[in-house]
């Protein structure tokens, strides 16, 4: 447990970041769902308008430091390729 008050200020620093990393997580991948569904129900244009939105919201998610920016492009490529390929 920690002791000094540094590290007890980090533990409640910790907490309140891991909320609102949490909260961002989610955020990103009701995005990400919104574009698998569109995928799913053979909708292109909806998964375009989709995939539009959501891009914002990955890159977001790099620059505040919850997705690996890999990651993030890793998976604008697929999603993108699997919209294209509806068409």
């Amino acid at each position: 447990m920690a002791n000094s008050p540094q590290a007890k200020k980090r533990a409640r620093q910790n907490v309140a970041r891991f909320q609102v990393n949490k909260m961002r997580r989610s955020r990103i991948r009701t995005y990400l769902r919104s574009v698998e569904e569109a995928i799913a129900a053979g909708d292109q244009k909806a998964a375009i308008e989709a995939l539009r939105a959501a891009q914002p919201e990955l890159m977001r998610g790099v620059t505040k430091g919850v997705l690996h920016k890999n990651t993030a492009s890793r998976k604008m490529s697929r999603l993108s390729s699997r919209v294209k390929a509806l068409g």
